[in-house]
């Protein structure tokens, strides 16, 4: 079978493929299939193509061959985008199914040990790309220097690499593939959330850094070239949107939702540049939205307030997992808005939880700078020059951030967010024990018992929390990740409050007042430093004095600290020097002190070994409290996220139906619009220019009806405008021969005459030039005999002869053989055109045939379709004449219940006038009683629509004149 042959037909090529498997020949089979589908000659769709596009997926998968497997998506991307977008959506599925099925499969593989399988079969090399091999080359290379167990970094390397990467270009090409296209613009969000929870799943962060700013070049090339501020969108115009039907309101949603699932997996992985990032697109997509609907004609709701309030919900979870303590509580304030003002089911305690979650998250936001400073006329000079600079550039950020957010400040602060809060009386909504925290927190200015009060406080949160993390609401359990940032707080307002009560104070003391918070003065220490160098507070620790000392480190700087020491030192050797110290009894308290000491050393021993077995144990009941609340965790988590896929399916259950049903009545609309403005069009009127709702308004029935008279009328009218005109050419005609008829009588008979006195003109000339001739070839002849020319033309004669005669018979002999030649070529000629007719007579009789067969069907085509026709044509004559003859007997009973007898008086009968509409059959205007009045028929039906006969039409009874049509010419 040759090359061509596969070329075309594509079945022998599947074929051929299929066979070549056999024999384990994967490449030659790649190779064929990869030609089909690359050829140019094929440009119609077909099944076939779908099975070759399949099976050719499937070796690329076995081969590893990601390059391949794009450029042959690509192909039948271009093959089937238009014809059949389902086969495509179909192929694509394949595809991802595929490569997520191998991945997981490579992954099980590598976690359980397994060495990896050979797939490259008849001795084929390697083929992989230079980069790919870097890729595997260098992750080897780092995976066994940074990993602890280098067997099992080895195992990802050669197992579970190769898949990830081919899932990885898989991804990246469905796509690019359909980024533009709107039939499949579902498919390309479900590959793109795929792709995210790849990401997410096996933490490629460089893979999800690409795909988002993939996706967002699509976002890009849409909204600039993709008409968002056009009513309607050609597709045409920009091959870079080839396949975009414009801006809807499913897309823009479909857009978001996305988004969202790229925010989420961004706060997974922590990346929090490329969430922001995607804050932003998230911007650029809702001002799409906003543009759109100020567009007129353009009916594009906004975003629903369920989608802005997940998304508001995951903003609360990015910026927890980032610590922006001020843009979480700020996200955390939309979505209770969002909620309290939409969510009709929501419920006291759901709007509580949400209330309290508003005020923590607001209460952990740390106090600034200018918050500590309000209301003071100056401040540090050297702080307030260096944070010009600083403050201007986190202002401009904290101001563009809280306008992508949509908040409602463009100066977003903990004061601004905490007024909000008390003029909208959230804080009436939260429990009583955390309005005390708030008031502690923020109005409290007694050092020394505002732990104590707040203590009682944060236990009682952190145990609601606790108990009702167990539960299916998990909203309850975000409530207790907020007691670690008020602890926090409520140290660095301690510190604030002692920083204004006091210039020093002891460390003891302050453990002490924080001893019942559980923190370790680490922590603490690590709070006060952090406040410091944000120049929230000015405090230093001093560990040798063991002391906190507030206020400005420009009075204890080094050289004041060290006027004291050199004085103090000074003073001591004065006092040596004045009063010499005893040597012995100085020698004495250090011996009783150092024989104490080496006598306490075995209990202190003794004691510090109990108190690390006292710790340990209480490491490990820690940790299995850990543990015991991460599998709660885990099971709630578990359980919500069947719950929710159940919902998901639901809904989209409840969609499907109502966009079917949605869609079986707008094409039943636009059928009755279509027949509406067809009646319409065929009537004369403009039916481009009325709106949907004046069509609603026409009746279909009546329309048909009234088409239907304006078409008999306007046929009768025709036939009577033809009746009319072939009467008047036929008088126009005859009148014309009966005038022209003398006329070309005359004109014959003068022709006559010229033609006559021509002719005898031409003989008397002729006679005259012959007579002239002879008498001078009579002359010459003369003149020649008197010369004796005539002697000499026989020898002449003879000679000239003789020389002829050898000419000629060379001449015959040359003919002969040409002729022979020519008879010879003649033959073979006629020989090979018998031949090429019989074979153009077949050719053109199988034509002749085929074209007769497709004739034929034609014909029957067409007489079905006229039978077709003929028969509603005359279901709707027969339902006209139905209609006319009830309603001309419902006419005939009215004027026959409406006609009386006239009153009759002194022998004299004078009738009341009747109009002929409502005259019965005894007579008429023309004739009192023969057959041209007494037969309605003769007046055309009845309603005085027949032709006039003249005077004599009433009295012709003997019906040799044929009865009068409803015409005005017969």
């Amino acid at each position: 079978m040759s090359y061509n042959s596969f070329l075309n037909k594509p079945e022998n090529a599947l074929r051929r493929a299929e066979e070549l498997l056999t024999i384990s020949q994967p490449s030659a089979a790649l190779a064929l299939l990869h030609e089909i589908l690359s050829s140019r000659r094929h440009k119609t769709w077909s099944p076939t193509y779908e099975k070759i596009i399949i099976l050719y997926l499937d070796l690329c998968l076995q081969l590893g061959r990601s390059r391949e497997a794009k450029d042959g998506l690509h192909q039948y991307r271009n093959l089937s985008q238009s014809q059949a977008p389902g086969s495509l959506e179909a192929v694509i599925r394949h595809l991802i199914e595929a490569s997520e099925k191998k991945c997981r499969e490579a992954k099980e593989a590598a976690d359980k040990g397994e060495s990896p399988k050979p797939e490259l079969k008849e001795g084929e090399e390697a083929t992989a790309d230079d980069d790919d091999a870097d890729f595997y080359e260098g992750s080897h290379l780092l995976l066994s220097t940074m990993s602890t167990d280098p067997e099992k970094a080895q195992r990802d390397t050669a197992v579970l690499l190769p898949a990830l990467k081919f899932l990885w270009e898989v991804y990246r090409a469905v796509l690019d593939i359909l980024k533009s296209n709107s039939k499949l613009e579902r498919l390309y969000h479900g590959a793109a959330v795929a792709a995210l929870r790849f990401c997410g799943e096996y933490k490629r962060r460089v893979e999800f850094r690409r795909l988002c700013d993939m996706m967002r070049m699509h976002l890009g090339n849409l909204s600039k070239f993709g008409g968002v501020g056009t009513v309607t969108f050609d597709a045409g115009r920009n091959n870079k949107v080839r396949g975009w039907e414009g801006w809807t309101a499913d897309s823009i949603e479909l857009h978001l939702q996305t988004r969202f699932a790229q925010l989420e997996t961004a706060s997974t992985l922590r990346l929090y540049t490329e969430g922001f990032r995607t804050v932003e697109d998230i911007y650029n997509i809702l001002q799409i939205s906003r543009t759109r609907r100020k567009l007129p004609g353009v009916n594009i709701p906004p975003p629903k307030a369920k989608i802005m309030a997940a998304y508001y919900e995951k903003l609360t979870n990015l910026f927890w997992v980032s610590e922006n303590y001020l843009f979480h509580a700020f996200a955390w304030y939309k979505y209770y808005s969002l909620c309290k003002e939409y969510n009709r089911g929501m419920s006291d305690e759901m709007k509580t939880t949400q209330a309290s979650a508003v005020l923590l998250a607001t209460l952990c936001i740390p106090t600034t700078t200018s918050d500590n400073n309000k209301g003071t006329s100056k401040s540090l000079g050297r702080d307030a020059i260096q944070s010009t600079v600083e403050d201007d550039i986190a202002k401009e950020k904290m101001a563009r951030m809280a306008t992508l957010l949509g908040f409602h400040t463009s100066e977003p602060s903990r004061d601004a967010l905490l007024a909000e809060i008390r003029s909208r009386n959230i804080i009436e909504d939260v429990p009583d024990y955390l309005r005390d925290l708030y008031v502690i927190l923020e109005d409290s200015t007694d050092p020394l018992d505002m732990v104590e009060k707040a203590r009682p406080l944060l236990d009682t949160l952190r145990a609601e929390s606790a108990s009702s993390s167990s539960d299916e609401d998990a909203e309850d359990s975000t409530l207790g990740r907020y007691v670690e940032p008020l602890t926090n707080m409520l140290i660095l307002k301690l510190i604030f409050n002692l920083s204004a009560a006091y210039h020093t104070i002891s460390l003891d003391h302050v453990k002490k007042l924080t001893s019942g918070l559980g923190v370790s003065f680490e922590q603490m220490e690590k709070s006060i430093i952090l406040s410091a160098q944000s120049r929230a507070l000015s405090v230093r620790i001093d560990h040798r004095a063991g002391c906190i000392r507030f206020g400005s480190a420009a009075l204890e700087s080094v050289e004041m600290r060290g006027q004291l020491s050199i004085l103090a030192k000074r003073l001591t050797t004065a006092c040596n020097i004045i009063s010499p110290p005893e040597v012995s009894s100085i020698a004495a308290e250090r011996t009783a002190l150092y024989a104490e000491v080496r006598s306490s050393i075995e209990s202190e021993h003794i004691n510090t070994l109990e108190r690390k077995v006292v710790i340990e144990k209480r490491k490990e009941e820690a940790e299995r409290l850990v543990q015991e609340r991460l599998r709660a965790e885990e099971a709630a988590r578990k359980a919500e996220e069947l719950a929710r896929k159940a919902e998901e399916d639901r809904r989209l259950a409840r969609e499907q139906k109502m966009r079917e049903k949605e869609k079986l009545q707008k094409i039943q609309d636009e059928m009755e619009a279509m027949e509406k403005k067809r009646y319409l069009t065929a009537m004369g009127r403009n039916a481009e220019n009325m709106t949907v709702e004046q069509l609603k308004e026409v009746d279909t029935a009546a329309l048909a009806k009234e088409h239907a008279d304006k078409a008999n009328k306007k046929k009768e009218e025709a036939e009577r405008k033809v009746k009319e005109a072939a009467r008047q050419l036929d008088y126009l005609v005859r009148a014309v021969r009966i005038e022209e008829l003398p006329r070309i009588k005359e004109a014959y008979d003068t022709k006559i005459k010229e033609d006559r006195t021509r002719f005898e003109q031409d003989v008397v000339d002729k006679a005259t030039r012959a007579k002239n001739q002879w008498e001078k070839d009579i002359k010459e002849k003369a003149s020649l005999r008197d010369c004796s020319v005539f002697n000499y033309t026989s020898e002449f004669q003879s000679t000239i002869m003789a020389a002829r005669t050898g000419v000629h018979e060379k001449l015959c002999k040359e003919e002969d053989e040409r002729a022979e030649l020519e008879a010879e070529k003649g033959k073979l000629t006629r020989a090979r055109k018998r031949k090429a007719d019989e074979a153009r007579l077949a050719e053109e009789a199988k034509i002749a045939a085929e074209k007769a067969e497709a004739d034929r069907k034609a014909e029957e085509e067409r007489q079905r379709k006229e039978e077709e026709r003929r028969q509603r044509q005359e279901e709707l004559e027969k339902k006209e004449r139905i209609r006319m003859e009830e309603q001309r007997e419902r006419e005939q009973r009215e004027r026959s219940e409406r006609s009386q007898p006239a009153p009759a008086a002194g022998g004299e009968t004078r009738s009341k006038y009747v109009p002929p509409s409502r005259r019965g059959g005894g007579g008429n205007r023309w004739g009192g009683g023969g057959s041209g009045g007494g037969s309605s028929s003769d007046r055309g039906g009845g309603y005085g629509g027949g032709r006039y006969e003249g005077r004599d039409g009433g009295r012709d009874s003997g019906g040799s004149r044929p009865a009068p049509t409803n015409s005005r010419w017969s």
